[in-house]
Parts: structure tokens; sequence; C-alpha cells
């Protein structure tokens, strides 16, 4: 028996091997925390320079968009 097997336990606690399996509820714990650990890292990461620039152009491009539309309708 693997220890991806050990980890898998039918929700019902039998053995019948046509059973949904699911995960070892502590195995769900830790997949959840390293998730979650992976998640915080990237939510709290600089943006790149690059991806700042690319965004202002694009807010600066809107603008003008927005203003020309507005000055069609007058």
């Amino acid at each position: 028996m693997s220890d991806m097997d050990a980890a898998m336990v039918p929700p019902d606690g039998s053995g019948d091997q046509d059973s949904e399996l699911t995960l070892d509820p502590r195995v769900q714990e830790s997949i959840g925390r390293s998730l979650k650990a992976h998640y915080d890292d990237i939510v709290n990461a600089p943006v790149p320079d690059k991806f700042l620039v690319l965004l202002a152009q694009l807010e600066a491009t809107e603008r003008r968009a927005a203003g020309a539309s507005t000055d069609e309708r007058h």
C-alpha cells in the first residue's frame, strides 16, 4: 500500500473498492495550509515595474478614448 493509498479513505469508512475515495482530513488540512501560504506569497508580492508601466499606458488610452467619446456627443 502506497502513502497515497493510505491517505485516501472511503467516506463511509468501509473498505468497499467501488465507493468514492476522499483524502484524509489531515491531508486536506495540510494541503489547504500549503495552498494558502503560496497564495499569500503571490498576493503580497510586488507588482513588476513592467506591469505598472503597461497598466498606466492602458489607463491613459482609456482616458483618451473616454474623452473622445464625450467630445463627439457635444
